[in-house]
């Protein structure tokens, strides 16, 4: 796995772009994972931080949230929070961890950048910030190869998403336009049918033959190579230097300001999680498979797991110039209308954990608190 990039390229893109609101979808919060032993993990003469019983954690169940994975399954959350208990909660698409952001049921989580935009916008800036990266790459176009063989092919076909509005649509949505394709963002129909698919049930819609091919992110790009599928484009080939964001940690401004110590102790696991992972990417593979099968129930074959392992780039680096421009695409490909992203990040006290551990700093490209 690649080495983590200490330095971001230094782009002054000013906050020009910005969004609407997508309406946050009326789900249920995630589940607790299954995996969680922070309890064992607490060290003896240990102290509360900021005098807390438990930091709630939310991340989703992908590869592409592996630093949380590991961090979890390693106990690096657990060793830097001492005798406040780690919590986690596992969910299945962005806008019910913002949900749970907003309600209070987590206090931080690892989540894509559309729905963070969004959350953001959808309160006038209120609820949360962007407070770290965590990953990059690990998406990827998987099609059909009897029906479709080159991308011209892709036209009149159906691809599935993971979700209206979500990062994978959004992407895919912004490369149909580019395409010269016609696409209705909302209904999905056009040139290409979008059709919108759990990321747990597009397998067996490729299989039924119900779909042709997926704009989706690892592993059920994987999977759905493992199934016959063809990888027709990797995202990462899209973005300078093959880098976009595909994974931040949020965190609740109240819970920011509330209690700045416990954030960065959790800030400070992260990086000491990515930098593990790094330098061990064998045995950090193999821990992030331990937890998905400890939060599911099921771990990933060999041949799912190490093709999507080696597509993903950890990174403490949140690649804040690409998430505007992330948000340029969604108001291209009209789902979006534009607000200012101004504020949307605090890389406060993620600089200061990264000055303590002799790593370079990281910029938020304009877009932080003034």
């Amino acid at each position: 796995m690649p080495a983590i990039r200490s330095t971001l390229a230094r782009r002054g893109i000013a906050a020009a772009v910005a969004l609407p609101l997508l309406a946050l979808a009326a789900c249920s919060y995630g589940s607790e994972s299954k995996g969680d032993n922070s309890k064992a993990k607490v060290a003896v003469g240990s102290k509360k931080i900021d005098g807390l019983d438990a930091v709630k954690i939310g991340y989703f169940g992908n590869l592409t949230h592996a630093t949380a994975l590991v961090a979890n399954q390693k106990g690096y959350f657990q060793k830097e929070l001492g005798a406040t208990q780690a919590k986690y909660q596992i969910f299945n698409a962005g806008p019910s961890e913002i949900e749970a952001l907003n309600s209070g049921s987590i206090d931080i989580g690892w989540i894509g950048p559309s729905p963070a935009i969004n959350g953001y916008t959808k309160s006038a800036g209120k609820n949360l910030r962007i407070i770290g990266g965590s990953a990059s790459g690990g998406v990827k176009l998987v099609v059909d190869p009897k029906k479709i063989k080159t991308l011209k092919d892709v036209k009149g076909k159906k691809i599935a998403t993971p979700q209206l509005g979500n990062t994978q649509d959004v992407a895919f949505l912004n490369w149909a336009a580019e395409q010269g394709y016609k696409v209705d963002p909302q209904s999905g129909k056009g040139d290409v049918s979008v059709v919108r698919t759990d990321n747990k049930i597009t397998p067996d819609a490729y299989k039924s033959g119900s779909i042709d091919g997926a704009w989706v992110p690892e592993p059920t790009a994987s999977k759905l190579v493992a199934e016959g599928g063809k990888v027709l484009l990797d995202e990462r080939d899209l973005w300078p230097d093959k880098k976009f964001v595909i994974t931040n940690i949020i965190v609740s401004q109240k819970f920011l300001k509330e209690h700045p110590k416990a954030v960065e102790a959790v800030l400070r696991a992260s990086v000491e999680t990515n930098k593990w992972i790094n330098a061990n990417p064998d045995e950090a593979k193999a821990a992030a498979n331990k937890q998905l099968e400890a939060d599911s129930g099921k771990a990933l074959p060999a041949e799912v797991l190490d093709p999507a392992w080696k597509s993903i780039q950890v990174t403490d680096d949140p690649l804040a110039s690409t998430l505007n421009t992330e948000a340029d695409h969604a108001v291209k490909a009209g789902l979006l209308d534009k607000p200012t992203l101004t504020g949307i990040y605090d890389l406060t006290l993620l600089n200061k954990v990264l000055k303590a551990a002799g790593e370079s700093t990281v910029d938020d490209a304009g877009l932080g608190v003034k």
